[in-house]
């Protein structure tokens, strides 16, 4: 097939569907959200009803003049516990949606996400260097420039393994995201087993299974920052990385310079990467099923998936984290166990389809 056969074919597939459907699609996913975050605000061991939730936030927003009727503790659960918990949730699992896209894009691999790529694994390998050594080179954003340069250096060395002769297949990437990230994952055991402190090792034993809280409003800035970055950049570039579903021989054709815009997109996804997982350590799948979710709903063109992605990721890592919390209360499961358990099966699901696909079966 040439390549302008493939660029048709591409632009049959990313055609843009009905706007008012995607339009409508874009505000369930906006419902769910608020319906997600009124939860994660009420839902604990104290139970805040939501209508009172409302009150309270409306109240400190400056938006409700009228006399509260609740307690002093209950807003304080409600704005300085669960209030960051819930916002760092949505900003981890919109950033990792997005992330998931763009990387399924960019190695046009429906498998790839940082979690399998061994992204996460640079960046906790990272951030716990760091933690452990007590590095403050950075200052205040140690912890976050170590994560996003290990997140980088694990994809340019995954996708260098995986390329040979110019091509990348589909296994290859798999089995070199896998090699790296066991690597990577025994040095940082090795880290933790060598550290001194035994009280310090637990902390990032637990930290490293993924996790929302202990967080505060202070710590949510990087987080907010990287996302908006990340999602304004990827919006911009959702043409080229439409582009790309083509082949690169049809990009480059159409004149994408695709050596280059792959190096810029990689130090972007791996500083969202890194910044994410400093904040709430690695979480895994969020980035692999989101993207082929909504693209049930909203086609494959990336300027429509994009936005859907990140909508329906943070709704995802804040229910996710819900039950969580729940569930075994008083205990807590870490959320990434939680995600593995959704994200392992579905990996599973799309091998299988990818394996039919590739052998002329049904879908």
């Amino acid at each position: 097939m040439t390549a302008l056969a493939k660029s048709s074919e591409n632009t049959a597939v990313v055609k843009p569907r009905n706007r008012a459907t995607f339009a409508v699609t874009l505000v369930a996913l906006a419902a769910l959200l608020v319906v997600c975050s009124t939860a994660g605000l009420a839902l604990g061991s104290v139970h805040v009803p939501p209508a009172e939730v409302w009150g309270i936030v409306t109240h400190a927003l400056g938006a409700d003049w009228t006399e509260p009727t609740w307690t002093r503790a209950r807003e304080t659960i409600v704005l300085d516990v669960r209030g960051p918990r819930v916002l760092l949730g949505a900003v981890t699992g919109a950033g990792l949606a997005v992330v998931g896209t763009a990387l399924q894009a960019l190695v046009r691999n429906p498998l790839a996400e940082p979690y399998l790529l061994g992204a996460s694994s640079g960046a906790s390998l990272g951030a716990v260097a760091v933690i452990v050594f007590g590095s403050s080179f950075f200052g205040t954003v140690s912890l976050s420039a170590a994560a996003f340069a290990g997140a980088l250096g694990a994809l340019v060395l995954v996708y260098a393994a995986a390329r040979t002769g110019g091509r990348i297949t589909s296994m290859r990437l798999v089995l070199a995201g896998v090699a790296v990230a066991s690597v990577l994952n025994a040095l940082l055991n090795l880290l933790l087993l060598t550290t001194d402190n035994g009280n310090e090792a637990r902390t990032v034993l637990a930290w490293t299974m993924g996790g929302l809280g202990g967080v505060s409003w202070g710590s949510l800035r990087l987080p907010g920052l990287a996302l908006l970055l990340g999602i304004a950049v990827l919006m911009v570039q959702a043409p080229n990385l439409n582009l790309l579903l083509a082949g690169e021989e049809a990009a480059a054709t159409m004149g994408l310079d695709v050596a280059r815009f792959r190096a810029r997109m990689f130090v972007l996804v791996s500083l969202v990467t890194g910044v994410l997982v400093a904040a709430a350590g690695p979480i895994g799948f969020v980035g692999l099923m989101l993207p082929h979710i909504v693209r049930l709903l909203v086609g494959g063109d990336h300027r429509r998936v994009l936005p859907a992605a990140a909508l329906g990721g943070a709704s995802f890592l804040i229910l996710s984290d819900i039950v969580a919390r729940t569930v075994t209360a008083p205990e807590e499961i870490p959320v990434g166990v939680l995600t593995a358990l959704c994200g392992g099966p579905f990996f599973l699901w799309l091998m299988r389809r990818d394996a039919r696909k590739k052998a002329g079966g049904p879908a």
